[in-house]
């Protein structure tokens, strides 16, 4: 377990915990303030993410959940306090839109070097009952360190980017990062990711932590993504079924 998981220091009370060894590349972040400590996302849940924090903080930690996909809900299983977009509240506890074979095929679809004990035959996708649910706008307060909830709609319905106005860190989830932005899928929707990126664009970013790939991005690429999104739109093919777009540091699937 203890080699699984990459830990790195943002700041003197913010963390990266990373799975750099699947080809997702999963980050989740631990947030610590004065009272208590949020963790965001918990990644592909084949190791205890749990012990990681553990190490790293004694404070009460809720986990806030970018959006309900299985690569992020993964280490739900571990924590007992859990907040959710309201959007996407029924996916986690009552049922999730893909199917397990097709989260077991994603899981396991490049050679990975698994941790010691993982069974895929025993993985299951996450479910159970929030205890917080989100909306847009929301504040959670740490102590002394306030994170925003920013709805950011395409990738999934309740997809959510966590930004800290003091610090100007935005992370990102599944909505800026160096890889492929996904909006295929039926339940995602290209016009409104393309909504989403225009509107952080209006916040003061001083740093991106996105949720998968690359750690250290530029905040420039947000525009690049805008751009790319724009280049789409007015080609007419910013419409699911159009296939996979090349740009410098990004691709954009429809």
């Amino acid at each position: 377990m203890e080699n699984w998981f990459t830990v790195e220091q943002i700041d003197s009370d913010t963390f990266a915990i990373s799975e750099y060894k699947h080809w997702e590349k999963t980050h989740c972040y631990l947030l610590c303030g004065e009272k208590c400590a949020v963790l965001i996302d918990t990644g592909l849940g084949v190791s205890n993410i749990k012990k990681i924090v553990d190490s790293l903080t004694d404070l009460p930690v809720m986990v806030v959940t970018t959006h309900v996909h299985w690569d992020h809900i993964g280490g739900h299983k571990y924590f007992d306090n859990i907040a959710v977009h309201e959007a996407e509240k029924d996916w986690l506890s009552v049922s999730f839109p893909i199917p397990l074979q097709v989260v077991k095929k994603n899981l396991t679809r490049l050679p990975c070097d698994f941790p010691t004990g993982f069974d895929i035959n025993a993985y299951q996708i996450f479910q159970g009952m929030p205890q917080k649910i989100l909306h847009d706008g929301d504040s959670l307060n740490l102590g002394r360190r306030e994170i925003q909830v920013i709805h950011t709609p395409g990738h999934s319905p309740g997809h959510c980017c966590f930004y800290e106005p003091v610090r100007n860190y935005l992370y990102s989830g599944d909505l800026i990062y160096k890889g492929s932005l996904d909006a295929f899928y039926p339940t995602t929707d290209p016009q409104l990711f393309y909504q989403s990126i225009k509107r952080i664009r209006k916040y003061r970013i001083n740093k991106i932590l996105p949720g998968h790939h690359q750690l250290d991005i530029p905040v420039s690429l947000v525009d690049d993504i805008e751009a790319g999104f724009e280049q789409l739109e007015r080609a007419g093919k910013l419409k699911q079924g159009n296939g996979l777009f090349e740009f410098a540091d990004f691709q954009i699937h429809i």
